[in-house]
């Protein structure tokens, strides 16, 4: 009697229902879900996503590439400013040294533009490894100024000669400021590394 009880119980005893199968069904939970899975219609890959980051690429390189031709202009330009300014203030630097057969006339501008390019390949190999130059750019301006008063001591006392006279330091400053700018937009910003937080 003990052996039959348990028996009958267990048969009364109903099937769990499935929550996830409509209508009480006892199927298996993994069954309907893969069957409403199939029933699904596939899923559209939509291809705007690719197609942006193409653009955007695409735009990235035209922009690098025309930003390298425009600094590669400006440098031309720059070096041509420099050489003909120059060549310009060579004769009035020149009439400074009161003996003319001693043979250093001839070598006596470079005392001064001599520095003036040293400070400028300087500045320039700053510019290119995105660092500052402070010092670079004083002795630069402190020689562009000698320049300019000796060029414009030796000129007319007029104002077209005081100019031309104070034009080719300008311009050549002018020209490397320019370059240096160029250089430091067309290359990609520097990101510091993160300084560690100071504990309490």
């Amino acid at each position: 009697m003990q052996e039959a009880v348990p028996a009958e119980q267990t048969a009364t005893v109903p099937a769990p229902r499935s929550e996830s199968s409509p209508g009480g069904d006892s199927a298996d939970p993994m069954e309907n879900l893969a069957h409403i899975t199939a029933q699904l219609p596939p899923i559209r890959r939509s291809s705007a996503g690719h197609r942006k980051v193409r653009v955007h690429r695409l735009r990235r390189g035209w922009l690098q590439t025309g930003s390298l031709v425009i600094i590669a202009f400006v440098a031309v330009i720059a070096a041509a400013v420099s050489v003909f300014c120059g060549v310009v203030a060579y004769r009035p630097l020149q009439n400074i040294t009161s003996d003319p057969e001693s043979g250093v006339t001839p070598w006596w501008p470079l005392l001064v533009y001599g520095p003036w390019t040293v400070a400028s390949l300087s500045i320039l190999r700053t510019a290119l490894h995105q660092r500052r130059a402070w010092h670079s750019w004083l002795i630069v301006l402190m020689f562009s100024s000698v320049a300019m008063m000796l060029c414009v001591a030796q000129a007319d006392r007029t104002f077209t000669g005081v100019a031309a006279a104070a034009l080719p330091a300008l311009a050549c400053l002018a020209c490397l400021q320019q370059l240096v700018r160029q250089i430091t937009l067309t290359l990609a910003p520097r990101q510091s590394p993160p300084r560690p937080r100071r504990r309490p």
